[in-house]
């Protein structure tokens, strides 16, 4: 123990002297994020930009601050459970390590939300737009240039009108759009169109603002939803904490003397560990169904 401390120490110092004048909490924070950025997953880098753009990323403070919660929490739970302050250490650093994890899946929720946003958008402005025009493309085109929408789904849009000039249909605009985007008001709204181009419909009006209704009752559907999780997500959370300090109601009903001499049981050790991981593991999975997906429909 004393040699880690010491080592950390070792660390501080060289660090500090070789950046004098500098602000070493930045120091760390740049180096940290360098690394970050250097061996994130593509689609992670993509969805934490977005998050920024939007204002929904941590700064360094708040990360720092869940560090901090996350390393007392970890070390203080352990330490109810086995009082060794190695395993206390050990099991504030698993916690650490979990924090990236977290951010990607609340990048994740983010970047989801947005892109069901716009995918409503898309959606509804089309069928307006097509109501004017009469032309599929057409509609495409003034959705593009109206302003409403942004990237990564604008540039579909335009891949879409260049595909349909280039082929001189819009079915291969449609499947690629599809695809990439699997919602079903996406896959509606372009079924009906192909029936209209292909069976020239004079009056589409009526289909048209049917659709727009489907929409809206899925939208109202998607974010009551969403309020419902969030809802729920306290509630687990608050649950998935407390099933921890059921240690401690041992604790009462044995006494803590009697509780620590069993630990001297190497099966009681791994029956502890064993609660550990799986109140952790119900908690990760928790955590990973609030934030997966909460855009879809």
């Amino acid at each position: 123990m004393e040699l880690l401390i010491l080592l950390v120490i070792a660390i501080f110092i060289v660090t500090y002297r070789r950046n004098t004048g500098d602000n070493v909490y930045k120091f760390f924070t740049d180096e940290v994020s360098n690394i970050y950025d250097k061996y994130a997953p593509y689609t992670f880098k993509t969805v934490r930009q977005k998050s920024i753009e939007l204002g929904e990323e941590f700064t360094a403070k708040e990360y720092a601050i869940q560090v901090v919660i996350f390393g007392v929490a970890g070390a203080g739970i352990a330490y109810l459970y086995f009082y060794n302050i190695i395993w206390a250490i050990f099991y504030a650093i698993v916690a650490i390590a979990f924090i990236p994890y977290l951010a990607y899946l609340r990048c994740q929720r983010v970047y989801s939300e947005f892109l069901f946003e716009q995918i409503q958008v898309y959606t509804t402005n089309v069928i307006m737009e097509f109501n004017t025009t009469q032309s599929f493309v057409k509609a495409l085109e003034g959705v593009r240039d109206s302003g409403v929408l942004e990237n990564p789904v604008l540039e579909d849009v335009d891949k879409m009108i260049k595909m349909s000039y280039a082929n001189g249909t819009i079915e291969e605009a449609i499947d690629f759009f599809n695809q990439k985007y699997p919602y079903y008001m996406v896959k509606n709204m372009h079924q009906l169109f192909l029936q209209i181009t292909k069976e020239g419909a004079k009056d589409s009006g009526e289909s048209l603002e049917n659709m727009l209704l489907d929409i809206d009752m899925l939208v109202e559907g998607v974010y009551r939803d969403k309020m419902d999780r969030a809802a729920f997500h306290k509630k687990f959370i608050t649950f998935g904490l407390a099933l921890y300090l059921l240690v401690m109601l041992t604790q009462f009903l044995l006494g803590r003397e009697n509780y620590i001499k069993m630990l001297d049981r190497w099966y009681v050790t791994v029956i502890l560990h064993a609660i550990i991981i799986i109140n952790s593991y119900f908690l990760i999975n928790g955590e990973k169904y609030y934030n997966e997906n909460t855009g879809g429909e």
